[in-house]
């Protein structure tokens, strides 16, 4: 059977009616249709393979578990996409913890009298923008990576993952301030790294 054409014919409703009822092709049309993409949300927040493989195997197991819980106000693939991040943000949690480095080295740094000690190229972009960019791409998520983990995490969910700030906050269990401040230093820090980049001193 070939899961993707079978898979294209089905709508939300109709799946998730299999899975409740048990349907063995019905688990593995969502396997298929769907582990790559959620592989790749979880490859962002992790930054590893493996891991990326583990969180959205929980993940699924999570869906599986909770499906009478989707009450189809959201498209199944959204529903599937916030659990599977979720699932990577409680595998980066459940790590051992290492100190950050701090951020204010990639923050700007202002003169006594408010103006910035250096001065950056202007550019406008979004970092999901940049990362559309086949020519930055690569560039951009290594200096994402480069990032100290709680700002990365913050700003894939929000600039990447495009979750809103209370959702984000929730997922996190940190204030929606908290949210916004360490959205905003990373977004400065971000461009801080790309800066090179954008006045052509990267290759």
């Amino acid at each position: 059977m070939d899961f993707r054409v079978v898979a294209t014919t089905l709508d939300d409703a109709t799946l998730v009616a299999r899975l409740r009822a048990g349907d063995d092709g019905a688990y593995e049309i969502l396997v298929r249709t769907y582990s790559s993409r959620l592989i790749a949300v979880a490859r962002r927040i992790l930054t590893s393979e493996e891991d990326a493989r583990d969180a959205v195997q929980d993940a699924f197991i999570s869906v599986f578990r909770s499906l009478d819980r989707f009450q189809g106000e959201s498209r199944l693939s959204t529903w599937l996409h916030r659990i599977a991040v979720n699932a990577a943000l409680m595998r980066l949690r459940s790590r051992r913890r290492r100190p950050e480095d701090p951020i204010e080295p990639l923050l700007p740094a202002f003169e006594s009298d408010g103006h910035h000690q250096e001065q950056f190229q202007s550019w406008d972009e979004s970092a999901e923008a940049l990362l559309v960019r086949g020519e930055t791409r690569a560039v951009v998520r290594r200096c994402i990576d480069r990032l100290p983990e709680s700002y990365r995490t913050v700003l894939l969910l929000r600039d990447i993952e495009q979750l809103e700030n209370e959702e984000a906050a929730a997922m996190l269990g940190v204030s929606v301030n908290a949210v916004k401040i360490r959205l905003h230093r990373a977004r400065q820090a971000l461009r801080t790294l790309l800066d090179p980049h954008f006045r052509g001193e990267l290759a």
